[in-house]
């Protein structure tokens, strides 16, 4: 079977995978967000937690308590790394340096996990467990939090309540998570995965005394990290490294998890407020930019001019060989539509207009399907603004949902768009202005500076994953890496909820005859338009200087 054929069969049993999972998985959802009742370990976590479950609250306690937790977390997982070495289970690893926890806690916090370091020689299995697997639930259970409270605001009317941020929180985290790790966990141990918790493979001392410790708990970490689409694997290589990714199979597996609950999502969104087709059209437009992104970056691999690349028939450096070009460019474009980072090959080595496609990916805003949770709420914004637009095209008063788009509304979705563009293009500028920061890039020119704009836009994105070839373990880096993880993560959570709050008080907009279909492929095709171009406007003069110079000298 040739590649690019293989690559086909690969990626279609994906589609029908996910076709199948989309309806059960998605009322599943549905049901667990809208039960009346509390499972008894619910209960307990509720009492211990000193929280009212059947209290609702408005948009603005939901947002502090999304803060306020996540704040916490912070300060918790900044504590485990910097005490490592006096905790159990260390493996004789030192505490972590200041400046990289500060960016490690941040990252798994905002469910980025962008990794400054190597996971192997650095975090022993209680910091592993214990903290970034705990955040590796908790922080996509957060996403999904948010994103049910916006589908509520569009669902309810003449009310302030959103639901109750710690219920949410806990249903996602013990009723959706948890079962489907657990599983996965099973199914990946099946498929040669470590886990244990020794390290009877090797341990190697490395320069200065370091010991890399070969082992450790790394199936279920895996699972976890791509079901809550979440990078920050147990080695350094991450989903290329045999003990976390360890044939063609698991391969599947692990992009099967990336997209699962992200696909299935918009079924839920359906069933919320009412109205399937709403959801079927979310998932058309998700659908729709990940098939055309997976079909282009896979071409681009395969077929790149070059005499070496042709006489092989693929671009090949970079590529893990257990699974080929197509399956790793389908990994590629599945760990950068969604929140993930878990690379199983290095972007840095991909030509130089498939390593834009990866960054172009993340700049829209990681919608198609997006991360656990922040990929509904990114691309229901996206709706809100096109409504917008073509209600201004009309001369009509913008509804989506049977709310109006007024003033407020299209400020708070404007405000959501701009957070990431601004992060990623000021910190660019500001590394790419400092010839400290500059000597950082392991290569000049063009590529150099595509190195520096992708840590950004994964970072600002929530994304995670790595260039490759930028030297990111500076403190300056950890620090301003860190500051675009959080308020790329947070600002637009307020945002949405303030919008959800807003958009609850209205009204039901009873529909007209002059009301724009929502559900229909003409919206659809809006929507992907509108994506596309708001993209372009903003990134187009960053990628000219830097993947496009590259691809096109």
């Amino acid at each position: 079977m040739s590649p690019a054929l293989s690559g086909i069969v690969f990626i279609a049993s994906l589609i029908v995978a996910l076709a199948v999972v989309h309806r059960p998985l998605g009322d599943y959802m549905y049901r667990v967000y809208t039960a009346p009742g509390h499972l008894a370990a619910e209960r307990v976590i509720y009492r211990l937690a000193g929280v009212r479950p059947e209290a609702g609250q408005r948009w603005s306690a939901y947002a502090r308590a999304v803060l306020a937790f996540s704040a916490v977390s912070v300060l918790l997982l900044y504590g485990l790394q910097r005490l490592q070495e006096r905790l159990p289970l260390s493996l004789g690893m030192p505490p972590v340096t200041g400046h990289v926890a500060w960016n490690t806690a941040v990252s798994f916090v905002t469910n980025t996990n962008w990794q400054a370091y190597s996971g192997e020689s650095t975090m022993g299995h209680l910091v592993q467990m214990a903290g970034l697997a705990v955040q590796n639930f908790v922080s996509a259970a957060v996403g999904m939090a948010v994103a049910i409270a916006l589908v509520r605001g569009f669902a309810r009317g003449r009310s302030e309540e959103l639901g109750n941020f710690w219920v949410d929180l806990v249903r996602g985290s013990v009723r959706i998570l948890l079962p489907i790790a657990f599983v996965g966990a099973l199914v990946l141990v099946a498929g040669g995965l470590v886990q244990n918790l020794a390290a009877p493979y090797e341990v190697t001392t490395l320069t200065g005394g370091t010991q890399a410790i070969t082992g450790g708990p790394v199936a279920s970490q895996e699972i976890i990290k791509e079901l809550g689409t979440n990078g920050g694997g147990f080695y350094n290589a991450n989903s290329s490294h045999p003990f976390e990714n360890a044939t063609g199979w698991t391969n599947w597996v692990e992009i099967f998890a990336i997209l699962l609950i992200p696909f299935a999502l918009p079924r839920t969104f359906g069933r919320l407020v009412g109205d399937r087709r709403q959801g079927y059209a979310i998932v058309a437009i998700m659908a729709t930019l990940a098939v055309v992104s997976v079909a282009v970056l896979t071409g681009l691999e395969l077929a790149h001019n070059g005499t070496v690349p042709q006489a092989v028939g693929a671009a090949t450096e970079g590529k893990e060989v257990r699974f080929g070009v197509a399956n790793s460019a389908t990994f590629a474009a599945a760990t950068t539509l969604t929140s993930t980072g878990a690379v199983n090959s290095f972007h840095d080595s991909y030509t130089a207009l498939g390593g834009m496609v990866t960054m172009v990916n993340m700049m829209l805003g990681e919608v198609a399907p997006g991360g656990v949770g922040s990929g509904l709420y990114g691309m229901l914004v996206l709706a809100v603004i096109t409504v917008f637009v073509a209600g201004l095209m009309v001369g009509r008063t913008p509804e989506y949902l049977g709310k109006r788009i007024g003033a407020r509304e299209i400020k708070l979705a404007s405000m959501y768009f701009l957070v990431t563009p601004v992060l990623v293009l000021v910190g660019t500028a500001l590394a790419m202005g400092s010839s400290e920061q500059r000597a950082s890039m392991l290569n000049g020119g063009p590529h150099g500076l595509s190195e520096v704009l992708y840590a950004f836009t994964s970072a600002s994105n929530n994304n995670g994953s790595a260039f490759g070839g930028l030297t990111v373990s500076t403190p300056w880096y950890d620090t301003a890496l860190g500051l675009c993880m959080a308020f790329g993560r947070f600002l637009p959570i307020v945002f949405v909820l303030a919008l959800a709050g807003s958009l609850a008080r209205q009204d039901p907009v009873p529909v007209s005859a002059g009301t724009l279909p929502t559900h229909r492929p003409q919206f659809v095709g809006m929507v992907v338009g509108v994506t596309v171009v708001l993209v372009a406007l903003t990134f187009l003069p960053a990628l000219a200087l830097g993947p496009l110079a590259e691809g096109i000298r």
